[in-house]
């Protein structure tokens, strides 16, 4: 009967590296699906075209579409909120202004997180 135990059992070694193995898997699929899943708190905004418009003009769509979901959204809830043009121009030129100089977010010092 023992020796029945015996063959049935893997050694140790091998069994401790296919767990490590299975949670390396995992631990992938998680960090993937996390990166292209994207779940903000507050209803994801449209971009007016005269946001669009300006973007394109300054060449800032690349440094844009950089910035983490949740600032893009957070800019365009903002600037819609305005309720007289002149205020929404005002935040607009703030978006501009922050997107071409890298480093802030709404007046506050921002870096981006360093891949992993």
């Amino acid at each position: 009967m023992a020796s029945k135990k015996a063959k049935a059992a893997k050694p140790a070694k091998a069994v401790s590296e296919a767990k490590a193995s299975e949670k390396a898997k995992a631990g992938k699929k998680a960090k993937a699906s996390k990166r292209a899943k994207v779940t903000l708190r507050r209803p994801l905004q449209k971009m007016p075209a005269f946001v669009r418009r300006a973007l394109g003009e300054r060449g800032l769509l690349a440094h844009y579409r950089q910035r983490p979901a949740y600032q893009r959204n957070d800019y365009l809830s903002w600037i819609g909120q305005a309720q007289r043009d002149e205020t929404k121009q005002k935040r607009l030129a703030q978006m501009l202004g922050e997107l071409e100089q890298g480093g802030v977010y709404m007046n506050m010092k921002w870096q981006p997180r360093t891949p992993e």
